[in-house]
């Protein structure tokens, strides 16, 4: 059962390499912070798929610090990406 977790975790690594391209080449902000999401998301599931591998509890500790992370992350870049969204009022 280790080598599939450690097959996963290589796959969900490989994936990575699509995002990195959608950051690169994401014709929108959005599209690049949904990319950026992804490596966030694919960090906590292979940190998990890791824990489980070799018994070490304390990563998925690591993971949920990661989570946590990952969705500050998201508000802080919604909220800079697009301030007018905050105040609810045009800017005519």
């Amino acid at each position: 059962m280790q080598i599939l977790y450690l097959v996963l975790a290589l796959f969900l690594l490989l994936n990575l390499g699509a995002g990195m391209w959608r950051v690169l080449r994401g014709p929108t902000a959005a599209d690049r912070m949904l990319a950026t999401q992804l490596f966030g998301t694919t960090a906590v599931a292979v940190l998990l798929l890791l824990a489980q591998a070799y018994g070490n509890p304390p990563l998925r500790d690591v993971a949920l610090v990661f989570a946590l992370l990952a969705a500050v992350t998201a508000v802080a870049f919604v909220r800079r990406a697009w301030p007018d969204q905050e105040t609810g009022h045009d800017s005519e």
